[in-house]
């Protein structure tokens, strides 16, 4: 779908950003430097868009408050986050953004920006909004956008890969997993929140390790869907891989995971269409940490920008609003891993980007330091880059000195797929999980750590690598101990479980 984009909304764009300004909102970039380019979502009326508001402060009564100047503005609640003082509105009303604004009698709205360049594809949950039929991008067997491209291929295993694998899981061997196992396969106590695209519960290497009664859809316009099946994967195997990695059950059958003694929570965020939206994410942070989940998991970036622009008022309205969904996690003990990206680009020296708007037409756009890959470049998110079985950096991942934390295996990783299959599967999707699994085993060992001493040790405790050569991208700058491909070296498992 192509989108035009209309004076009116430049001119709505612009009173945002006024709003914005005069509420004391300070763009995260440096003075020297050039500002974004604008990427105006055009919201014409008759047309339903998804939004979230901010709240100054986080409160139950400013929450109310502001869902009461939604309502005036022709808007309709679809999950309020008192917790953080967000709410997720709908509303076919053009000028929805200044409206809230108008209405807002007490004063209490920080900033509001519409989530994505199209209308919702599942509608207004509870209503019969739908915007026609959803048409899927992702199939069974596919990863997600987050590493298009990157799929190796290869038959999936009928027959079971013999357990523990170490033959064929080279991966596990790297980081030390394979001997972490002798002395700790993990706390049955200890819950990693899998923010993807849904466990294949029924998987036998997989079965035993779901919690479904922590389990969650997200992608209902960003409300918490609670029936039986809604966090079971529907279009994409790629959660049940990334599940795989980090827990697979030592049974007999199929592969070992990094941390097989610890339960895991399918969180789904990623649509039947393969969109991670910035409202299913929040919703997704906030589950884990209501649930007082240990670990989280983010092989993706948040669609459809793959950099959120603090100087552009929508983009830093949803950015704004992830990143306090982030922190409530955080405070409530939840540690969290993300994937640094695979497009081959230096996070510390990026000017450019050609992909975004994703759910609609990309444009060739300038960006500066405050435009971030979130949640990966979010303060609390250990990022990781990935490496092949040579422990080079992989060609597609990200990298970046002060950007990357640590780094795992994300090429021709093998772990578990649809249907009872085991696959291979390649991207900084694959090597996130990896240190998802060594924090999950750093929590069993040390129960009462906090995730600030959970992300130093995984960081401490990484065995540095000097500096290699890539295939693709910006060479790598940095000593051993620290460096723009490895971070602070490579995840370590061994380390995390011995006293």
């Amino acid at each position: 779908m192509r989108i035009s984009h209309s004076r009116r909304a430049l001119a709505v764009a612009t009173a945002t950003s006024i709003a914005l300004a005069a509420l004391g909102s300070v763009a995260g970039y440096a003075a020297d430097e050039p500002e974004s380019t604008p990427v105006p979502i055009v919201t014409p009326d008759g047309a339903l868009f998804s939004y979230v508001v901010n709240t100054e402060h986080t409160s139950a009564r400013e929450t109310a408050l502001a869902v009461k100047a939604i309502t005036r503005a022709d808007g309709v609640v679809v999950q309020a986050w008192p917790q953080i003082g967000v709410v997720v509105a709908h509303s076919a009303n053009g000028s929805f953004r200044e409206d809230v604004l108008t209405a807002d009698r007490a004063g209490v709205v920080e900033s509001v920006g519409a989530t994505r360049t199209v209308s919702p594809t599942e509608g207004t949950p509870g209503t019969d909004t739908a915007a026609g039929v959803k048409k899927s991008r992702a199939v069974v067997g596919q990863a997600t956008k987050d590493d298009a491209g990157d799929a190796v291929g290869g038959p999936s295993l009928a027959a079971a890969v013999p357990d523990p694998g170490e033959a064929t899981q080279w991966d596990m061997a790297m980081i030390k997993a394979d001997q972490a196992l002798e002395v700790n396969p993990g706390s049955s106590d200890v819950v990693v929140g899998v923010l993807d695209s849904g466990i294949d519960a029924e998987h036998p290497d997989l079965a035993t390790q779901v919690d479904a009664d922590q389990s969650v859809n997200c992608t209902d316009g960003g409300r918490p869907d609670l029936s039986a099946t809604g966090w079971l994967p529907t279009t994409s195997d790629h959660g049940t891989h990334v599940a795989g990695t980090i827990a697979a059950a030592q049974n007999g059958v199929g592969i070992v995971g990094v941390a097989p003694g610890v339960k895991m929570a399918s969180v789904k965020v990623v649509n039947d269409d393969g969109f991670i939206y910035p409202e299913y994410a929040i919703c997704g942070f906030i589950w884990a940490g209501m649930h007082r989940m240990d670990v989280t998991n983010n092989s993706y970036y948040i669609d459809p920008f793959m950099y959120w622009c603090e100087d552009q008022p929508d983009q830093a309205a949803a950015k704004e609003a992830v990143r306090r969904a982030v922190g409530f996690s955080t405070k409530r003990g939840v540690v969290h891993a993300a994937a640094a990206g695979n497009a081959s680009t230096d996070l510390a020296n990026n000017t450019t980007d050609t992909s975004s708007p994703n759910d609609s037409t990309p444009v060739q756009r300038v960006i500066n330091s405050g435009c971030e890959d979130i949640p990966t470049e979010l303060d609390g998110v250990a990022t990781v880059s990935s490496l092949t079985q040579a422990t080079n950096l992989s060609s597609f991942s990200n990298r970046g000195l002060g950007k990357i934390d640590v780094s795992a295996p994300g090429s021709a990783i093998l772990s578990t797929t649809l249907d009872g299959t085991w696959g291979l599967k390649s991207g900084t999707s694959m090597a996130s999980p990896h240190v998802a699994g060594v924090l999950a085993l750093l929590k069993s060992a040390h129960p009462r750590w906090t995730p600030a001493q959970l992300e130093a040790a995984v960081r401490a405790q990484a065995d540095d690598h000097e500096c290699t050569t890539t295939t693709a991208g910006p060479a790598c700058v940095g000593e051993p101990a620290e460096n723009s491909f490895y971070g602070d070296g490579i995840a370590d498992a061994l380390d995390a479980v011995t006293p």
